[in-house]
């Protein structure tokens, strides 16, 4: 008989052995031929790959990123499927989906979908100064910095250290975008990434509302503790405008646009109240 109750509990044991053996899991259908994402070997050590995306309005001209990967800082340094879904989302909104925006990746482990917002971003104009932040903790900064030079984007991109849940780094900007894929995946992380969430929102002073965009891939029960600690902020809407999203939908990937909940007085002086 089993010394667990449910099958939470037995997935909470398990994280403490192992807190990342979920993301290392395979789903049963991952062989699936239809599947849009990229099957990678999981015990990458230095090496690169080489993506492509391709929006259908300029499928003559796709977004091309030579990517290293190196699992040796961690499951970060690798390319997951949430990001890979993130990057052909923003590359089918186009340039001027992202033109004129600061735009803030969290937890970029390589770094990817901030690449490919810079280089959809020059496709608009030449930026005279760094407008894509790409985030995460200090074992994955090398492998970011790495990933700016290789795809000639060290004057366009800045790759900056950023720990959730504590403050931020007087260098951040204010973004206008903000950019999180395949966030959610230890869970006593979940709070910290909440909080910072709500930072990177409050610390707008003028009355633009910062867009998130949230792509994550659900592998386990206790995810919905995490959304449990986002409604508390956030209210979120499916992104439905995605050709592809009934396809990543099948392999249990959901992409979301997050909004912050505003304080009740708020809500009573718009309604006149």
């Amino acid at each position: 008989m089993s010394t667990f109750h449910d099958d939470l509990e037995l997935d909470e044991v398990l994280d403490e052995l192992d807190p990342l053996r979920h993301l290392m899991q395979q789903d049963e259908d991952d062989d699936e031929p239809n599947s849009i994402i990229p099957k990678q070997l999981r015990s990458i050590r230095d090496d690169a790959l080489h993506l492509s995306f391709s929006s259908p309005q300029r499928p003559q001209l796709p977004v091309e990123i030579v990517l290293a990967v190196d699992a040796s800082p961690g499951c970060g340094g690798i390319a997951w499927p949430a990001g890979e879904i993130l990057s052909s989302y923003i590359t089918k909104r186009g340039p001027d989906f992202l033109h004129g925006r600061t735009i803030l990746e969290l937890g970029s482990g390589t770094g990817l979908v901030g690449l490919v917002a810079a280089k959809l971003k020059l496709r608009k104009s030449v930026l005279g100064a760094q407008s894509v932040w790409i985030t995460d903790q200090a074992p994955l900064l090398d492998i970011m910095r790495r990933n700016v030079l290789l795809n000639n984007l060290n004057a366009t991109v800045a790759v900056a250290e950023l720990d959730w849940g504590g403050p931020l780094p007087t260098s951040l900007p204010v973004p206008d975008l903000i950019l999180a894929a395949d966030c959610v995946y230890f869970e006593p992380a979940f709070s910290l990434l909440v909080q910072t969430l709500c930072d990177l929102v409050d610390a707008r002073v003028d009355d633009k509302e910062t867009e998130i965009l949230f792509c994550y891939k659900k592998r386990r029960k206790a995810d919905k503790r995490f959304f449990g600690m986002l409604g508390k902020v956030f209210t979120w809407t499916e992104v439905t405008d995605d050709p592809d999203k009934e396809a990543y939908n099948r392999e249990a990937i959901t992409l979301l646009r997050l909004f912050k909940r505003k304080p009740l007085g708020i809500h009573a002086k718009h309604n006149g109240r």
